[in-house]
């Protein structure tokens, strides 16, 4: 089955950094809708249908930094991970972070993939292209 559209919730603080997630997706091959959460807190709210969140769209991925205000990524990869209406939304970690304890810590809290972000500005789209390419395009992702 083909999908038409795939919803995407960014997990980012950096405004730099969703400025370029929402560039390089706005020419996606899929159609997708991109919801941004500025951190761990709204992330969450946003996931569970909380608050102002309550019609918000359920994502079919989600790419979350772990460094994040309020509520660190691995606090909401772990709350992601233990429920039960949550859990199967793969969930890629998209951080700055290489730090392998990071890196060994988030797969253990059952991340299905962990990207380090680089600094460099067409090597960060180069990025989101491949994570489009492969998450969007190759993987058949999970039914609501």
């Amino acid at each position: 089955m083909q999908v038409n559209s795939v919803e995407i919730l960014l997990v980012e603080d950096n405004p730099g950094d969703v400025r370029l997630t929402q560039e390089a997706l706005k020419g996606s091959k899929i159609h997708n809708t991109l919801s941004v959460a500025r951190d761990g807190v709204e992330a969450m709210s946003f996931l569970r249908r909380e608050g102002g969140f309550a019609d918000a769209p359920r994502p079919d991925i989600i790419l979350l930094d772990l460094n994040l205000p309020r509520k660190d990524g691995r606090e909401v990869l772990q709350e992601i991970k233990e429920d039960d209406n949550l859990k199967c939304i793969p969930v890629v970690i998209l951080t700055t972070s290489d730090d392998e304890h990071d890196i060994l810590q988030s797969y253990n809290l059952h991340a299905n993939c962990y990207i380090t972000k680089p600094v460099d500005l067409s090597r960060f789209i180069t990025i989101i292209h491949n994570i489009e390419d492969f998450w969007l395009t190759i993987v058949r992702l999970p039914p609501d």
